[in-house]
């Protein structure tokens, strides 16, 4: 058995990510409606507990989840059949399940939307179940849609002597439009004559500039941003020119402020992302690779014929690690994401190791950016 780092693998990954972002150099402008939204205009989460049925032998083992029996014995006597709660239910068909969905804002009575539906308990599969009629609540315990079809799962597996196999996902599934509105959640667009923007960002810079926007489109003094995220806009009263005035605002243009340089690092995966904004002073980087090898080999001891040996098998490991030298290289400062990423490419190293690099960029201060570890 071989254990090694698949370094060409990393190199190629990087490569992808440092080109979608210098593909994005140019800041271009957007609509309001894509940096900011109207208070008050929000989704809503739901969620409900539900059974789905249906399945072939692959639905929970009820010995270990109880609460997949208690639910059957409640529907059924929901629906006239009474059993007794002592009764060992041996049911694989039938699987204890979540169902979450988001209601959208303005969301009317009869209206459809789509439910995702997860596994709780231990089935295996959910492929091919129908999920039972589901209440679904939000925060306040309200039921406010109500949930029922067939399952969509994308996944497939299959098992034979002691072997399994499986692509993609089997426990968890989507209904589309598989709930219905019961309830409507009041939306108001605004309080009396003013209607309130909220920046998706922190961005004074950016505010600034919506709120320049709005008062050339509208007016002097029609918008007026109360902090870096909130921005009051007078509005007509009237429910029909109100709703023309915020069409007409959302998709006036903007060019956002430049974003904060930042370079984002994910240590598990190996992803490094750095945005346009991200500059690189001069600087010298050495840094040397280590690799480890394990090989394992399996070997059979035979005893002499005449002993009273017994045969055995055992494992001979030889471990291998190398360090390779590395070399002090002089990185050439950047003034822009495409100058970063070539003076970072040319350091050749695997994403694993330009994590490390990087850190010690932004300590000596030649990596002027922001560093976060997600």
């Amino acid at each position: 058995m071989s254990v090694f780092f698949n370094r060409g693998v990393w190199r190629a990954t990087l490569i992808v990510l440092f080109v979608l972002a210098a593909l994005s150099g140019r800041v271009e402008a957007e609509r309001i409606k894509d940096l900011a939204s109207v208070q008050g205009v929000r989704n809503n989460q739901l969620v409900g507990y539900g059974l789905v049925v249906g399945l072939d032998g692959s639905g929970d083992q009820t010995t270990q989840t109880p609460f997949t029996t208690q639910s059957i014995i409640n529907m059924l006597a929901q629906l006239g059949t009474t059993l007794p709660t002592t009764q060992a239910l041996q049911l694989k068909n039938v699987a204890a399940v979540m169902v979450t969905a988001t209601l959208p804002p303005f969301a009317r009575i009869g209206q459809q939307i789509d439910v995702t539906v997860s596994s709780m308990g231990n089935a295996k599969s959910l492929r091919g179940g129908t999920l039972v009629m589901t209440p679904l609540k939000g925060a306040d315990g309200q039921v406010y849609a109500q949930a029922q079809g067939n399952l969509l799962v994308g996944g497939a597996g299959a098992s034979a002597g002691g072997s399994k196999v499986v692509i993609n996902h089997l426990l968890a599934g989507r209904i589309a439009s598989g709930a219905t509105v019961e309830r409507e959640v009041p939306t108001a667009l605004g309080q009396g004559p003013y209607v309130h923007y909220e920046m998706g960002n922190t961005d004074f810079g950016t505010t600034q500039r919506v709120v320049d926007a709005i008062n050339r489109e509208v007016g002097a003094g029609s918008a007026q941003a109360i902090d870096g995220r909130l921005i009051r806009v007078v509005a007509p009263e009237e429910a029909n020119r109100r709703v023309a005035f915020l069409g007409r605002i959302e998709n006036l243009q903007v060019q956002p402020a430049k974003s904060l340089a930042k370079v984002i690092i994910n240590p598990r995966t190996g992803s490094i992302v750095i945005n346009q904004t991200v500059t690189l002073e001069a600087c010298a980087v050495a840094h040397g690779n280590l690799s480890v090898v394990v090989n394992t080999e399996q070997k059979v001891s035979q005893p002499n014929a005449l002993s009273s040996g017994q045969t055995v098998a055992t494992n001979q490991s030889d471990i291998d690690i190398k360090q390779g030298n590395g070399s002090l290289m002089q990185v050439k400062g950047g003034a822009n994401l495409a100058d970063v990423v070539k003076a970072i490419n040319a350091l050749g190293a695997a994403p694993q190791d330009l994590l490390a690099i990087l850190q010690s960029m932004k300590a000596v201060g030649a990596l002027r950016a922001d560093l976060e570890i997600i």
